[in-house]
């Protein structure tokens, strides 16, 4: 089976190597020369891609026509940061040649919008507050209608933050961020990358999968302040100093407050009985040890 992976930054490139390793025929694309090389020196082939709006005066050319006839394709390329919609998405759909066998979406658990530290499922309207989870269900609604159309098999996984190698919060508590007291925090969601790089296999891989959705989080709702500590706790750092809302508010920027008004509980059932997959990393204090121990 044949693999196309666009956008291959944090995620992706851990992808693009597990898939290599289990001897699938990989091609991965990225828009920086640097994750280009680093592909390349994986074995595996890369090509530049950029899929933002066409300017010869900042050297950005139209997508070129894609081959993908039979092809899995996992789609990880982000919205552009304004705007009510992807264009990016469309114009890659629209470069495409051929019918692929599958493609894969990478979204947010942020389309629920904010629940209070509610439960929500696949079956909970999306409802989106910010305008990039906004830019998110439109692709999401681009990339069905696309494959409906064409009779393609289609899967998005609704996915929450991401943790890892490299992909901690150490400079934040280092820096003495503040994070929200205990009875003002609300629950969150996240997902250790490797284990997100094996729901993406079986999203690919499982008969299951055809256009269905998924959630893909660890099953832990620990709220942002109780995390931070857990990391600070394994990391040998100091814990954040705890603040009020309003008292965060004054304090952080904009979008890092944001990230604070909305709460729900992402329940993903659904990725361990119909795809199988198995976590890694379901214990927090492991996901964690192992990323502060593997390189970034």
């Amino acid at each position: 089976m044949s693999v196309l992976i666009v956008g291959c930054g944090y995620t992706g490139r851990r992808l693009a190597q597990r898939l290599h390793a289990l001897g699938k025929s990989v091609r991965a694309t990225a828009a920086r020369p640097a994750s280009i090389a680093a592909l390349e020196s994986a074995g595996i082939a890369a090509l530049r891609l950029t899929l933002d709006t066409p300017s010869p005066s900042i050297g950005v050319e139209p997508a070129p026509s894609i081959e993908v006839e039979n092809e899995l394709i996992y789609y990880l390329v982000p919205p552009p940061p304004e705007g009510v919609s992807d264009p990016r998405l469309e114009r890659f759909l629209g470069a495409l040649e051929g019918a692929p066998r599958r493609l894969v979406y990478m979204s947010t658990t942020g389309v629920y919008g904010d629940h209070g530290g509610g439960r929500v499922d696949e079956d909970t309207s999306p409802n989106p507050d910010s305008p990039r989870a906004q830019r998110r269900l439109a692709a999401e609604a681009t990339l069905r209608a696309w494959s409906s159309a064409r009779n393609v098999s289609w899967t998005v996984l609704r996915v929450p933050g991401i943790y890892g190698p490299g992909r901690l919060p150490l400079e934040r508590l280092a820096a003495g961020v503040p994070a929200l007291k205990h009875a003002e925090a609300l629950p969150g969601n996240r997902i250790q990358v490797d284990d997100l790089v094996s729901a993406c296999i079986a999203a690919g891989s499982s008969t299951r999968a055809d256009r269905r959705i998924f959630n893909v989080t660890d099953g832990s709702d620990e709220s942002q302040t109780a995390w931070l500590e857990r990391v600070a706790r394994l990391a040998g750092l100091p814990p954040p100093p705890l603040v009020s809302r309003e008292e965060a508010r004054a304090q952080l920027s904009a979008s890092a407050y944001s990230f604070l008004c909305e709460s729900r509980r992402v329940d993903s059932r659904r990725m361990r009985k119909e795809l199988g997959v198995a976590l890694a990393y379901g214990d927090l204090d492991a996901g964690i040890r192992a990323s502060l121990a593997q390189p970034p």
